[in-house]
């Protein structure tokens, strides 16, 4: 260590406290009376003390990381790792979750560690790395319904918290959106338009957030009168939306209402339309799911429901971080509520 940089004992002459109660302060320690806290934060401020990370993890057994994980339930091939990864990273979704968690890890002082978890090899890695406390904890995007790793984290007595509800019931804390009463939104809103003859894009019905749009957009057109709504399953990827658009125009070429389950499959019904020479919202009005970039990219733009990801992410951390601070694993949930985004396309 250079002399010329602040110690410990340079920040306790400074506060006017002694070594011990600048070093309780700086470890996180509870007990300490806030204006005692606050003298110490000043004196760190004005000496430029910077805590040496290493010997505070030491006291506070704490590595002041947290794992951020997207896992999966592929195979263990090379392409598909790659196949995976490029899947991720071309999903403006994960953008959004990743904006949300550093924004929120930064006032905490904490940074995020990104891990992909779509093999087995790569799910036991992740273990290891929390177990051997290199992370606090776990922030889990689950891009699978079969994806064990959530089980493996809750077997092991890990700290994680789950972006959404998992397909198969496991004892952890998560944040979710109310996606039954997303679906009721965008029924609503093609019902509004006058819409008789709609179909839907559906995301995937293994998982929960696929089951429950599609069940709320049903629920509401049969409350409405219409028992009956054609759908394509798709798998939240444009090319998916393209694929079930041409499926639904060609066993049912008068539909004028459509909803898919996110906005890039959306995108990709639309292009299907301008090619077929049917206008958007004019012949068919369309509605999307998240309000993602992809909302915006789309000719013409969408009206959406949004799942307000950002905030969901940050909700995550701040649940994460209090497990962490307490030492406990106590389990909840947090339910967001979702909004109707109005634009051109219906």
């Amino acid at each position: 260590m250079r002399e010329d940089m602040p110690t410990l004992e340079t920040v306790a002459r400074e506060a006017g406290v002694s070594r011990a109660t600048v070093s309780r302060v700086i470890n996180g320690v509870r007990n300490v009376d806030p204006v005692i806290q606050e003298q110490v934060r000043l004196a760190v401020e004005r000496t430029g003390y910077v805590p040496n990370r290493a010997a505070r993890s030491l006291v506070t057994r704490r590595a002041g990381t947290v794992a951020l994980v997207v896992s999966g339930a592929g195979d263990d091939s090379p392409s598909e790792q790659n196949a995976f990864a490029a899947r991720v990273f071309a999903d403006p979704f994960f953008g959004r979750v990743v904006s949300g968690v550093v924004g929120a890890l930064r006032p905490r002082a904490m940074h995020p560690v990104l891990m992909m978890a779509e093999t087995t090899a790569a799910r036991e890695q992740v273990v290891d790395y929390l177990r051997h406390r290199d992370a606090d904890g776990a922030l889990i995007v689950s891009t699978h319904a079969a994806d064990p790793l959530p089980d493996m984290l809750a077997a092991e007595g890990l700290t994680a918290v789950l972006f959404a509800r998992p397909a198969r019931p496991a004892p952890l804390s998560y944040v979710d959106l109310a996606h039954h009463d997303g679906g009721r939104l965008a029924a609503e809103r093609l019902l509004s338009r006058g819409c008789r003859r709609v179909a839907t894009i559906s995301g995937p019905l293994d998982v929960p957030a696929g089951q429950d749009r599609l069940a709320g957009f049903r629920d509401t057109m049969a409350r409405h009168g219409q028992p009956y709504v054609p759908v394509a399953e798709g798998g939240f990827t444009l090319a998916s939306g393209v694929a079930g658009m041409t499926r639904l125009l060609t066993e049912h070429p008068d539909l004028d209402g459509l909803f898919a389950a996110n906005d890039l499959m959306a995108q990709g019904a639309c292009q299907v339309l301008r090619e077929r020479g049917r206008r958007v919202p004019q012949d068919v009005a369309v509605v999307g799911f998240d309000d993602s970039s992809a909302a915006l990219a789309c000719r013409p733009p969408l009206t959406t429901v949004r799942q307000p990801v950002e905030e969901m992410a940050a909700e995550m951390v701040r649940l994460l971080h209090e497990q962490v601070q307490d030492g406990t694993r106590d389990l909840t949930s947090r339910i967001f509520e979702p909004e109707l985004v109005v634009r051109e396309s219906a």
